[in-house]
């Protein structure tokens, strides 16, 4: 028996990759956002393939300023022991893709390279014909599982129900080689929370949803490109001013959002303006009126797409007229008013990355760790 044989007899869940590309990889990519764990999910499958399923394998991720709520691209390449990876550049034509946001496909091009033979696995509580229209793709199997709302019964995290998820809708992919990656990394690192994420991991294998397409003429394949700035060291402007948008106005924070929105009760609002002052992005539209007879700014809604989701106004609201819901239950906001600064009612929302999540401890009834809840 050769030597890579033999080395891969010793590994605990050995397979063979079902297709790879012209370079014989087997590709994946993860379209997320900072915050839910898109990263530490691209390295544990780097670590499955290689210590695990027997396969050579390779993963990195793109990001910038490590926030929550900015963009994160994971890849992650397989191949068969006899076959070296000699490049490192991002996946363009994945085998799968795993989306953790569903709102990233509103601002950019998740779907870019997905080809008829490629699995997406999205985070939605959607059906996969409707994030089909959502998403205009042309064609592939679209894997549908509501990570979200599997995370909070499991409490763990998205990462975990999506890593599930994956494994699942692979259709190669051991969920018990997932599970032994799980004991071995993090069930070192976080032991009391070992349970609530194989929980989760589980949850996410077993409830997925799935539905193949194939082309039908409706839409077209989307092309691979990087994205480039439109600025950079050879136009940028002398002095090195930043000619970026800073004003949240211009800027669309939905993308961030992780699960949570602030819902308004019109009936219980007293207009008192705390949740004006404590927002941090001047989401509510106070215009004048009138209050138990009297000249008054009154409160008319919110502009959801400066909302990031933190919450702040729940908690300071007095009356309750605030509060909070699962964003996928409210697809239709009753209360979403426009900014009333805003003249031009079309414009081109430029995706943002700001943090959605408070971190003062007033704020907050749980203790939040890197493997999830304590």
């Amino acid at each position: 028996m050769d030597p890579v044989s033999e080395n891969k007899r010793h590994i605990a869940y050995p397979i063979c990759l079902p297709k790879v590309n012209e370079n014989g990889c087997y590709e994946m990519r993860l379209e997320s956002i900072g915050g839910l764990g898109a990263n530490l999910c691209g390295k544990l499958l780097g670590e499955l393939g290689a210590a695990y399923l027997g396969l050579n394998s390779a993963s990195f991720s793109s990001y910038g300023s490590e926030k929550r709520g900015s963009p994160v691209k994971s890849y992650v390449r397989w191949s068969e022991p006899e076959q070296e990876i000699l490049h490192n550049s991002p996946v363009e034509r994945p085998h799968l893709l795993s989306i953790f946001h569903q709102a990233l496909s509103k601002t950019l091009p998740v779907t870019a390279g997905v080809g008829e033979d490629c699995v997406l696995v999205v985070n939605t509580a959607a059906y996969p014909e409707e994030i089909r229209e959502e998403l205009c793709l042309y064609a592939g199997t679209i894997c549908c599982v509501n990570a979200l709302e599997l995370a909070l019964q499991s409490k763990s995290r998205v990462n975990m129900v999506m890593l599930g998820a994956i494994a699942k809708a692979s259709g190669f992919i051991p969920l018990e080689a997932v599970k032994s990656l799980v004991e071995d990394t993090l069930g070192k690192k976080y032991p009391a929370l070992l349970e609530n994420n194989l929980a989760g991991l589980e949850q996410g294998y077993n409830c997925v949803q799935s539905r193949t397409f194939q082309p039908d003429g409706r839409y077209e394949q989307v092309p691979y490109r990087e994205i480039r700035s439109k600025w950079g060291y050879k136009n940028a402007p002398l002095g090195g001013a930043n000619p970026h948008i800073g004003s949240t106005v211009s800027n669309d924070l939905s993308p961030s959002r992780e699960g949570y929105i602030p819902l308004f009760l019109p009936e219980k609002c007293i207009h008192c303006g705390l949740c004006d002052t404590t927002c941090p992005d001047m989401v509510f539209q106070f215009l004048p009126g009138e209050y138990r007879g009297k000249p008054s700014m009154l409160n008319r809604g919110l502009d959801y797409h400066h909302c990031k989701g933190c919450l702040r106004c729940v908690d300071v609201c007095p009356t309750e007229a605030l509060v909070a819901g699962k964003e996928f239950e409210h697809p239709d906001k009753q209360w979403f008013v426009r900014n009333k600064d805003l003249i031009v009612q079309d414009i081109d929302f430029e995706p943002a990355g700001a943090d959605p999540w408070i971190t003062g401890e007033s704020y907050l009834d749980e203790k939040r760790v890197d493997g999830g809840l304590m």
